[in-house]
């Protein structure tokens, strides 16, 4: 009777999650529904949202997600929120404009058992106004999504966050497709949103920046993304792709650059014997 009444039981206590995906959002309704569905094969897949004010709630709990909401702090921050919520073994962090295709869901099922590392990059191949960009010899772009609960976190970036694993990491070759822009319009609003927080991190860093560097940056990003990463065998898109790889490149670098501005002309003016003219001041910092 005891073995029975242990065997009811286990019966019914609910069932562990092996793999969780997590995933943020802000008005992504155009993307979560596919998202999601891409995603079936995990056990849960969980939302976590800092205030949508499109249907994007609404169709991920219609598609069967678990939502959260969380203040936004940052990618980072915001993604370290998710994974606090994830009960997996194993947790998959996707972001809305990617979808996992069936081969690669059946390569991650298959690596889970295999066990024989603790983080797994995945290959992602990316779109542009619907076009895969492909880069020969360059087109390498791997990146670490897959990884043990426990063993791994997200750096607390403000934009680029990456994760952090402590374990082994091993790939998976089977690609992740990013559909990162659909629209033109779609790059220039990620731009302006990605400059301005990558800006902020530069200045928080202390870097030093001139009016030129942006000038600098953002001509060599052209020439990397068109050049060098062979974005010229894509043809014209290839060289709009790049275009605007430049142009979020040079906003990045011109934001900081107006911000460190902004800050000198704030800053009160320093009356102490160093600041006086003939003075010797140590690690001044000038801004053109």
């Amino acid at each position: 009777m005891k073995e029975a009444s242990t065997s009811a039981e286990a019966t019914q206590r609910p069932k562990v999650p092996q793999l969780s995906a997590i995933i943020i959002t802000k008005n992504e309704a155009a993307n979560i529904e596919e998202c999601l569905d891409s995603l079936a094969f995990c056990d849960e897949r969980i939302v976590v949202d800092c205030g949508s004010s499109d249907s994007t709630l609404l169709l991920a709990k219609k598609r069967g997600a678990r939502v959260a909401f969380h203040e936004w702090k940052g990618y980072g921050p915001q993604k370290n929120y998710a994974l606090s919520l994830a009960q997996g073994e194993w947790v998959l962090s996707i972001d809305a404009d990617e979808r996992v295709t069936p081969e690669l869901a059946q390569a991650i099922q298959a690596a889970m058992r295999k066990g024989d590392a603790d983080g797994y990059e995945l290959l992602r191949w990316t779109t542009f106004c619907g076009k895969v960009i492909r880069r020969p010899f360059w087109n390498q772009d791997y990146i670490l999504r897959l990884f043990r609960r426990g063993r791994a976190t997200f750096s607390d970036d403000l934009v680029h966050e990456r994760i952090v694993c402590d374990g082994k990491v091993a790939r998976i070759s089977v690609p992740l497709m990013h559909h990162s822009v659909r629209k033109l319009e779609d790059a220039l609003r990620r731009m302006d949103g990605y400059s301005t927080l990558s800006a902020r991190q530069i200045v928080a860093s202390g870097r030093p920046v001139t009016f030129w560097t942006g000038i600098a940056r953002g001509a060599f990003a052209f020439i990397r993304s068109y050049v060098l990463q062979f974005g010229f065998l894509n043809g014209k898109i290839g060289f709009i792709q790049a275009g605007a790889i430049a142009e979020g490149t040079y906003y990045r670098y011109m934001k900081a650059w107006l911000a460190l501005g902004d800050a000198s002309a704030a800053a009160p003016v320093d009356r102490s014997p160093a600041s006086e003219p003939g003075a010797i001041v140590a690690d001044r910092r000038t801004t053109p």
